[in-house]
């Protein structure tokens, strides 16, 4: 599988398995017995019934798409759903999912060859996907009804690690992406802090054609960082998904921040 560094990602098929169930009723805690139509502030215009809704449509669909092993770009999202009338059931709903993507995931071979919109056209991508957009979604929860989310620093380095690996290929329903270039400047992400993710680093190219990814270990030729941002992984996580900015103090910025900006207005979806 395509990976920015080497540094061990992507994760064990299993360890996917085991966080997107912990994730998923993670996320049914957070919003049950909260008011379905909360704002959520990371996600604008958004409730939390739409949050919730939003999760649980997504995983059956991820779970169709591996259980029929699609080949080509689906048509439609279509699935059914099985939806309540009354959002406050919503969280249950989402929960009563688990037993059924748990069984697609255990049923599927990660090696299995079949259509994904990322690098890596394996049925392993769903289940990385699913995880982070699962566990990015359990942050906007719980931030949104009040509490402190907490993130495993390992799981969080290897959602930047996917989250990188898969941009170049997100234009297809994030225009932006395909408008970010440069002129050689390197955007660096470093990971700080306690936990296996410290010392773990990503290194993207901004170039007059597009940008690239560059090898772990640096590149001889790739030239100095422009602009280096380091952070804990779970910060550097959700810097990249857009639920923090680099201004925060939890961030330690250096170089040109201009091109930091140019990167955040380019990679938000």
């Amino acid at each position: 599988m395509a990976t920015t560094n080497g540094a061990g990602h992507p994760l064990p098929y299993d360890t996917y398995r085991a966080a997107i169930e912990r994730e998923t009723r993670r996320f049914a805690e957070a919003v049950r017995g909260a008011d379905p139509a909360a704002a959520v502030p990371s996600c604008p215009d958004w409730t939390l019934a739409d949050l919730a809704r939003h999760v649980g449509a997504l995983q059956r669909w991820f779970g169709t798409l591996l259980t029929r092993r699609v080949q080509e770009p689906p048509r439609s999202r279509d699935v059914e759903l099985g939806l309540p009338d009354d959002p406050r059931d919503y969280a249950d709903w989402v929960a009563a999912g688990v037993p059924g993507v748990a069984a697609v995931l255990r049923g599927t071979d990660p090696g299995a060859a079949m259509w994904a919109w990322g690098g890596d056209r394996h049925a392993r991508f769903w289940a990385r996907r699913m995880l982070f957009e699962t566990l990015v979604h359990r942050v906007d929860a719980e931030r949104a009804v009040g509490r402190e989310p907490d993130l495993d620093p390992v799981l969080a380095a290897d959602g930047v690690d996917e989250f990188l690996v898969n941009l170049p290929y997100a234009g297809v329903f994030a225009p932006g992406v395909t408008k970010l270039r440069g002129d050689g400047e390197i955007v660096a992400f470093r990971c700080t802090g306690p936990g296996g993710a410290a010392g773990e680093q990503w290194r993207v190219r901004l170039d007059a054609d597009g940008f690239r990814l560059l090898p772990a270990g640096g590149d001889a030729g790739s030239g100095p960082e422009t602009v280096t941002v380091r952070g804990e992984a779970a910060d550097l996580l959700l810097l990249v998904y857009g639920r923090r900015s680099y201004q925060e103090p939890v961030f330690d910025v250096s170089g040109d921040v201009t091109v930091l900006d140019r990167w955040v207005a380019h990679t938000a979806f």
